[in-house]
């Protein structure tokens, strides 16, 4: 059977990556997972990692020894980081399973390619390539998978779940980047075990589904999971009204030209109800920018566009039109937010000063109701804000 040779890519002629391999020792250093997985696909490539035989300890003292600097990002999971001009690339001694519980697994070093193939997830990231020769070493059925666009558990999937359970999500976000159709075995099994979810962190959980909801065929696949009760254990405000939502936000989101954002996404997914985004916001452990954001995303659209992007920011403006409108308005909206500087109130409370008002809380008040007004006309020049000024003044002179 002939070989098949990993096609170059600009990635693999990153400074220093060459060397850093030569320094590992021919055939003691193959590329693995993502970048060779991409390649083949020709998608463009951030992370390179580089699987070796050699003990963690040999290869940061060849390194070193080479003058590259090396920092033990994962020393007792056998990681080390080659930090080179062409950017850092992880080096990991090839391992295999000594025991799982779901979360975590004990590993032991290994000269076995193959075993270390073994322990990956899909098939598809399975996939070593010689640097020097660009050879694709494939134990698994990777590249004929890879070709299908199927993504399929190495070995029995329900065990594979078992030894780790975030592999459910991650089943379901590398379908919705780069499947086709499920494998049955998989998806059967990820249904199967839904309930191992509750045994992982929220964190994880909320990174894993965030990547997911900005994959491009996250529409069908938040569907499936939803069809198939994936998210029942962990967010059951989720359903099936949420991912048809999603699916309606997607399509205004790339009429308007506006990127996928994983906060917004979640958004359409929850129910509308009072306190659910707060909830799942909490729940998940999100930053508290992605929560207020998420809550803020929630809200209605109680205002023009540029009113409401004045008040709340252009970000949350954009959310609100694209979830709670996402008509031809709305589109149009969105558009022109893209590119809207946000304007500055050109008065100030010395303005208001200067007018005969004393200095305390009718200042802010005053300010507050000529801001009003300035935005509700569409925030018009300096000049005319000077003539709003002296009316609120004016008025309450005649009321005093």
């Amino acid at each position: 059977m002939e070989s098949i040779i990993l096609p170059d890519a600009a990635w693999r002629n990153r400074p220093g990556l060459a060397r850093l391999t030569e320094i590992l020792g021919d055939g003691q250093a193959r590329y693995v997972g993502g970048a060779v997985r991409d390649t083949l696909l020709n998608l463009p490539v951030a992370d390179v990692d580089i699987a070796t035989p050699l003990r963690p300890e040999t290869a940061m003292e060849r390194l070193k020894d080479a003058g590259i600097k090396v920092v033990p990002t994962g020393l007792r999971h056998g990681t080390i980081t080659a930090v080179l001009e062409g950017g850092p690339v992880e080096v990991t001694t090839l391992r295999h399973d000594i025991s799982t519980d779901g979360r975590h697994a004990v590993v032991a070093y290994t000269d076995d390619w193959e075993a270390d193939a073994a322990r990956r997830d899909f098939t598809m990231n399975a996939l070593y390539a010689d640097p020097a020769s660009g050879r694709i070493f494939d134990y698994f059925g990777g590249l004929s998978d890879l070709a299908e666009r199927r993504v399929r558990f190495i070995g029995d999937p329900m065990q594979r779940i078992a030894e780790d359970h975030l592999r459910i999500l991650r089943f379901f976000r590398f379908l919705a980047r780069f499947g086709d159709a499920p494998d049955p075995q998989g998806l059967e099994a990820c249904a199967a075990r839904a309930n191992d979810l509750m045994a992982l962190s929220r964190e994880r959980i909320a990174d894993e589904l965030l990547k997911l909801l900005v994959a491009k065929a996250a529409p069908r696949i938040v569907a499936l999971m939803v069809e198939h009760g994936i998210f029942r254990p962990v967010l059951p405000e989720i359903g099936i009204a949420g991912a048809k939502h999603l699916s309606r936000l997607a399509g205004a989101e790339q009429q308007a030209g506006i990127s996928p954002d994983p906060i917004r996404r979640l958004a359409a997914l929850l129910p509308p109800e009072k306190g659910v985004a707060e909830a799942v916001g909490a729940r998940l452990k999100l930053s508290r920018a992605q929560q207020r954001r998420l809550v803020s995303a929630t809200g209605t659209v109680d205002a023009p566009p540029e009113a409401l992007a004045y008040r709340l920011g252009i970000d949350t403006a954009i959310d609100r039109l694209l979830l709670h409108q996402g008509d031809d308005d709305a589109i149009r909206s969105v558009r022109h937010l893209k590119n809207w500087q946000v304007p500055r109130f050109p008065l100030t409370g010395g303005a208001i000063v200067a007018r005969g008002v004393a200095k305390g809380p009718e200042v802010a008040r005053l300010l507050q109701r000529a801001e009003a007004q300035w935005i509700a006309e569409g925030f018009p020049d300096a000049s005319r804000v000077e003539t709003i000024a002296d009316h609120i003044v004016n008025q309450e002179s005649r009321k005093n």
